[in-house]
């Protein structure tokens, strides 16, 4: 039985392989694969793909978040893998060794899975409304071992490689001190400047290059250890510079309700006929009546910047006919993005939007990479603020987030799948034993079976 490396790495694809030469020599070594994606190409739905080989119709994930029907509440970034349908790729491998052992190193939807070790990140929320570095493990005692988690560069406008440097680093740890039989391992870093800049700025290659070198010793410790390496992605990062806000239609029409407190606008689920969930290049839109589905339908595809509108049939060829779905589900133009911004006035936004708060925005928003850019130098001067009460103990807001302007700076975005394979996801493989030229994601899970030498 081989022991099993699994890097998922975020937005690689094959135009960016060539400015990572240990990543080249891996796949010179085994081989390189064009590597199908689910839609949304997402992380929580392709990753959830590659370890129950289903698509979302099956395994349930069908975006980083969706509208809860039975809670009347948008929840996106869940943690719990019960969240997940399906055998999951460990499951598999304990029915064939019982005794297989697993490590998860910040792959998504950690908290409760049924491995044998978990490192992934967990902010300490406390009383008075401060938030913390830290990252949840289990067991527990391997939180000590561990230091710090950088959480404020894994996401924000702070987002850079020291959070990547950190997951690799404990990676590492894992394969010295716990030698398990499969290590998953999520690293981020191409998210960030590529959603910043776009992948064909030279940031991207930059950050391309700067990548392959942190990962070199992570590499070069599973050689030494006879450790097959599979490196994978989820989805490619593609150039947008058209935010589309379906919510801002759907609210001029009349379908979207929000409710006001303290002179703040908040989107009410409740009582709306039809609002989106905005995921990346993909909005689950939920409509109440089904009288309505036809017109919004209609009204959508109307939308600049909107390419596709899938109802019924259309959701079943993507594997998206699943109860947490939206009744629609829009796929975005090459060039666009959906916001998830329902208020037609900033000042009748609510003060979640200016921060870093991925739990709390009904959608997900890459507006968070940036300080403000309208006024980027206030930002950072309302920062060092806070970062100062944030010592002296005090109660502190990190409103650095621009709003309309955050959303206007964003070049890259993700979602649709791709239209050409140079910019889609690629599987990586130092073993050329089962090499091929494509895998499908729902594939993934067998092949890294096989790879393992416990199933053929």
């Amino acid at each position: 039985m081989s022991k099993l490396l699994v890097l998922d790495v975020v937005g690689l694809t094959p135009r960016l392989l060539a400015h990572m030469p240990r990543l080249q020599a891996l796949a010179k070594q085994g081989f390189q694969a064009e590597l199908g994606t689910v839609l949304p190409a997402v992380t929580c739905s392709a990753q959830s793909t590659f370890l129950t080989g289903a698509l979302p119709n099956e395994h349930g994930i069908v975006g980083n978040g969706w509208y809860f029907r039975e809670l009347g509440e948008v929840f996106l970034w869940r943690q719990h893998n019960a969240l997940v349908g399906g055998d999951k790729i460990w499951d598999d491998a304990r029915r064939l060794k019982p005794d297989y052992t697993v490590a998860n190193v910040c792959w998504w939807y950690a908290m409760g899975a049924r491995v044998d070790w978990t490192i992934t990140p967990r902010p300490i929320y406390r009383a008075d409304g401060r938030k913390e570095p830290d990252c949840y493990t289990y067991p527990p005692s391997l939180h000590d071992e561990l230091p710090p988690f950088p959480l404020f560069t894994y996401w924000g406008p702070g987002a850079g490689m020291p959070s990547s440097q950190w997951i690799a680093d404990a990676a590492r740890h894992m394969l010295k001190t716990k030698q398990p039989d499969l290590t998953l391992v999520y690293v981020p870093h191409l998210d960030y400047d590529l959603q910043r800049f776009g992948p064909s700025a030279p940031q991207a290659s930059a950050a391309a290059a700067e990548l392959d070198k942190v990962l070199t010793p992570l590499l070069d410790d599973a050689a030494a250890r006879d450790t097959t390496v599979v490196v994978l992605s989820e989805y490619g990062i593609t150039d947008v510079s058209r935010p589309v806000d379906v919510n801002r239609l759907l609210r001029t029409e009349g379908l979207l309700e929000v409710y006001t407190q303290d002179g703040m606008e908040y989107l009410d689920p409740w009582v709306s006929r039809a609002f989106a969930v905005a995921d990346h290049q993909v909005a689950h839109v939920y409509v109440r009546d089904q009288a309505d589905v036809a017109a919004v339908a209609k009204l959508c595809a109307a939308l600049p910047g909107v390419d596709q509108v899938l109802e019924g049939p259309d959701k079943a060829r993507y594997g998206l006919d699943h109860e947490r779905a939206g009744d629609l589900v829009l796929v975005a133009e090459p060039d666009s993005w959906f916001t998830y911004y329902y208020w037609l006035d900033d000042a009748r936004a609510p003060d979640f939007a200016r921060v870093v708060e991925i739990h709390r925005k009904p959608g997900y928003d890459p507006a968070e990479l940036f300080f403000d850019p309208a006024n980027p130098a206030a930002a950072k001067r309302r920062a060092v603020t806070a970062v100062a009460r944030k010592k002296l103990g005090l109660r502190y807001v990190m409103d650095v987030v621009g709003l309309d302007a955050g959303a206007k700076a964003v070049r890259g975005s993700h979602g649709r799948l791709p239209d050409d394979p140079d910019d889609g996801p690629v599987f990586l493989c130092s073993d050329p034993a089962l090499g091929r030229k494509e895998i499908a994601a729902t594939e993934v899970k067998a092949l890294l079976l096989e790879l393992t030498g416990l199933a053929s």
